[in-house]
């Protein structure tokens, strides 16, 4: 299932860095990490759905393209990020 507009607008309010930003690293990680927690819960129940396993692999490995990048790039930004979104345990 896809993300509704209104989730979608809402982490994008969250993370922008800019007005009308839609497209920076964090808002991309933040969008990235819904769907995969909406498929890690999803895979709870559907334990046979191998088509979709391989699609949140790839969702997981584009997020950790992102968050190399983000690291490099500001390593702050992306301590702060990995806390807001809870993602190292």
């Amino acid at each position: 299932m896809a993300q509704s507009a209104v989730v979608k607008n809402e982490i994008i309010e969250k993370f922008k860095t800019h007005e009308g930003d839609t497209g920076s690293s964090e808002v991309q990680i933040a969008l990235l990490t819904d769907r995969i927690q909406y498929l890690t819960d999803h895979f709870k129940t559907h334990k046979k759905d191998h088509h979709s396993r391989q699609g949140l692999l790839k969702l997981v490995g584009q997020r950790r393209s992102l968050l190399d990048y983000l690291k490099k790039k500001n390593v702050t930004t992306y301590r702060e990020l990995i806390k807001a979104l809870g993602i190292r345990k």
